[in-house]
């Protein structure tokens, strides 16, 4: 029977889906027509019925024919014919695969306990879902880990939400719960948009929806831009703070300043739902705006102009971005920023900030199989007693002390790998990759499943899996991991690519294997029915047939009792309430107040240091033709970004010599990338940016080269374990350098 989401058309099969996103990236879900010719994808085409991105797609989605028909593309299990670091593979099938899989595990955690196995997980795919479950009941290791210093990436903007608001993730009021959007007659345009650290237009993060800023505009929102660079949304923004790296801590307690002092705060909101305004008041008056304007290099009057307009707005709403996790000081920001939106009484109204109440089963059953452990196994979880902010935040090792185990063998020694998803030696997410690279060549038996090879398959891999793109398998796709779902959509399979697997498929295939009492699903759809029946009321093939699912949302749910467990109004934190003094963090030893500390490397922190690396270097700003490492291969999108850019004033740059397209080095203590200078006015003269992600599919793969993994891995310049005093947050985008014209100009030959 003919399916709603099937099409015959002149020989072409079109299949509606929504992307996890392009290739890699966070569940946006995409609304998309996938053209189908001889059972290889031809064309994608934007779905104009989607009510969120109506029919409108990026470069790298429209580009998907090249990504999964491209021929570097692994497409069959493969064994290590050679030494590790060889480019030397064997065809096996997948009975062989998980043959010496199940054998390799079970030998493991006879002989040196489950522990002695790790699993890394990465953003691709559906890794950021699934790594969880994949660790916890399919392999039976407690120590799950994302690699990224600090946890660097958006888990500690969840996990501060958590300790102050106990609900779900804070997101952008953008009408995405409603059918009918913009003209839903509850919704409210925001009058302010504050994006701080954020610049959505290229990332999509999360499940956000990018482009719906500009529709927000087009109806007459604002912008008011924090961020060290002045980037296109900052062009067209009522009011750009542009600040020193490192300094938002400091900005965002002087917008405090001016809320509090100038009474602009929305009383019955403080007095009724807030914990602490006494206390925050008080510490606010250790950042007025002129001390605030030195520390962060933003004019007073630009401060204070922009926290007026914030506050005294009808409604107005904010979007956080990395600038909150890559940051030492950043569990301080983004408590100072939710207390910001929240005495402004911007929190759960319309227009404003939504939250999601406490994680749906789609979204939270990943976390909830680590029951398949027992209480002595998970109590060996790496880092987790030494951080406890946020080990119960997040149920992961802590990445730096995962790192610290590796090369030091304490507590136990590290003996399998498994990498789900990610090649964190490039400079995608960990700091001193040269270090983990070192560390990780101490593992005995490794695992990758990816799409393509990478430099971390082709160091590391014993045995490569092979990964679907979300057109070639059935899955779903639910906005911010299940913390504030605004949509599910459905992946509706298209095609077939060789013998790639699904991450579900894989982990299903795994569990029944070694622990089949947790797997009992006979499918796929199977899987789906379980975690969307009891919470929908409808199954899988029912969402196929809709395509896309919106909860619609209930606004002031703190008010009504949807935010606690006992029913009662409030918020589900110790004292109920929003907590601008922190109880938590008071007894994990931190400050319950925000506070600024200078950057780990600063012209304040360390001046002798700033003398001979006089530049602030910020890293990872996105584009539009990759996601992280991804996209490399692809030709049409290698041509619009050919090369890492590193941007540079023009001031800076004729004082060292330094002209556009030239190759440059950019160095200080840790370590130093060649990137191509983009001489720019759009950065302060006293900053740089480099682009993250880099390496080279075209050079050789064979160690040492690796693909040029290490010619332009931006990351070797971030040291490891400079973190937040409650675990999170890594100097990512604020560290000291130096830049020079490289001698060698022709870095291809």
């Amino acid at each position: 029977m003919k399916k709603e989401w099937q099409q015959q058309e002149d020989g072409v099969y079109k299949v509606r889906t929504c992307g996890w996103s392009p290739p890699g990236d966070h569940p946006v879900g995409c609304g998309m027509h996938l053209h189908i010719k001889d059972g290889k994808l031809v064309k994608v085409e934007g779905d104009p019925e989607h009510p969120i991105t109506e029919g409108r797609l990026c470069i790298r989605c429209l580009s998907l024919p090249e990504y999964v028909n491209h021929p570097s593309r692994i497409i069959h299990p493969m064994k290590r014919a050679g030494k590790k670091g060889e480019d030397k593979w064997q065809r096996i099938s997948w009975d062989e695969a998980w043959d010496i899989i199940v054998d390799k595990i079970n030998y493991y955690k006879e002989n040196y306990g489950a522990e002695s196995i790790v699993v890394f997980g990465g953003t691709g795919r559906e890794a950021c879902l699934y790594y969880y479950p994949l660790g916890f009941a399919a392999i039976g290791t407690p120590n799950v880990c994302y690699p990224q210093s600090g946890w660097s990436c958006y888990g500690p903007r969840c996990a501060i939400t958590d300790y102050i608001l106990g609900a779900g993730y804070p997101e952008i009021d953008y009408a995405g719960y409603f059918p009918d959007r913009y003209d839903h007659e509850g919704w409210h345009l925001p009058e302010y948009i504050l994006l701080w650290g954020k610049e959505p237009l290229k990332s999509n993060p999360d499940g956000f929806f990018g482009h719906s800023i500009i529709d927000m505009m087009k109806r007459g929102s604002k912008l008011i831009m924090v961020d060290p660079r002045m980037n296109w949304l900052a062009t067209r923004a009522t009011y750009h703070l542009q600040l020193r790296p490192g300094s938002d801590t400091a900005l965002a307690l002087g917008m405090l300043n001016v809320i509090i002092n100038e009474d602009l705060y929305d009383h019955d909101f403080v007095e009724n739902w807030c914990y602490g305004f006494e206390e925050l008041s008080e510490r606010v008056q250790e950042y007025p705006t002129d001390k605030v304007a030195d520390i962060t290099w933003v004019k007073e009057e630009l401060i204070k102009e922009a926290a007026r307009a914030y506050a005294k707005a009808g409604n107005s709403t904010m979007g956080w971005g990395l600038a909150i996790d890559q940051n030492p000081n950043g569990v301080q920001l983004g408590h100072a920023l939710l207390s910001i939106v929240a005495i402004t009484g911007n929190l759960d109204v319309p227009g404003g900030v939504t939250i999601g109440p406490p994680a749906s089963l789609v979204g939270k059953w990943r976390v909830e199989t680590r029951a398949e452990l027992s209480e002595e196994l998970w109590d060996k979880r790496i880092g987790a007693k030494e951080w406890p902010a946020l080990s119960t935040a997040l149920a992961t090792t802590h990445p730096d002390e995962t790192l610290d185990t590796l090369e030091t063998g304490k507590p136990y020694k590290l003996r399998m790998g498994w990498f789900n998803s990610t090649n964190f030696i490039t400079p995608t997410c960990s700091a001193a990759p040269d270090r983990w690279y070192r560390a990780l060549k101490s593992l005995e038996f490794c695992v990758v499943q990816d799409v393509f090879m990478t430099p971390t398959a082709m160091a590391f891999a014993d045995i490569f899996l092979p990964l679907s793109s979300f057109a070639e398998h059935d899955g779903i796709v639910i906005t911010h991991y299940g913390r504030n779902s605004v949509f599910l959509g459905a992946m509706n399979k298209a095609i077939q690519v060789g013998e790639c697997k699904s991450d579900v498929e894989m982990m299903i295939e795994l569990g029944k294997r070694t622990n089949p009492k947790a797997w009992p699903f006979n499918s796929v759809e199977e899987f789906f029915d379980f975690q969307l029946k009891p919470e929908l009321g409808f199954g899988f093939a029912e969402l196929k047939e809709k395509g896309l699912y919106q909860p619609d949302y209930e606004y002031e749910k703190f008010k009504k009792g949807k935010l606690r467990a006992d029913g009662e109004p409030g918020f589900n934190t110790v004292t109920g309430l929003v907590e601008l003094c922190s109880t938590l963090f008071e007894s994990w030893g931190e400050d319950p107040l925000p506070y600024f500390k200078e950057p780990p490397y600063s012209p304040y922190s360390t001046p002798d240091l700033y003398k001979e690396f006089p530049l602030v270097l910020t890293t990872g700003a996105r584009n539009y033709a990759s996601f992280h490492s991804e996209h490399k291969h692809v030709a049409s999108l290698r041509e619009i970004a050919p090369d890492p850019i590193m941007e540079i004033h023009p001031d800076t740059a004729k004082k060292l010599g330094i002209s556009e397209g030239d190759w440059v080095v950019i160095e200080n203590p840790f370590g130093k990338a060649k990137e191509r200078a983009h001489v720019t006015p759009a950065i302060d003269p006293r900053v740089v940016h480099a682009e993250h992600g880099w390496w080279y599919p075209e050079k050789p793969a064979d160690e040492p080269s690796l693909y040029g993994v290490w010619e332009s891995n931006i990351n070797t310049l971030i040291p490891h374990k400079h973190i937040g005093k409650l675990g999170f947050g890594a100097p990512f985008k604020s560290i000291l350098c130096k830049v020079y014209k490289a001698e060698d100009q022709n870095f291809y030959k």
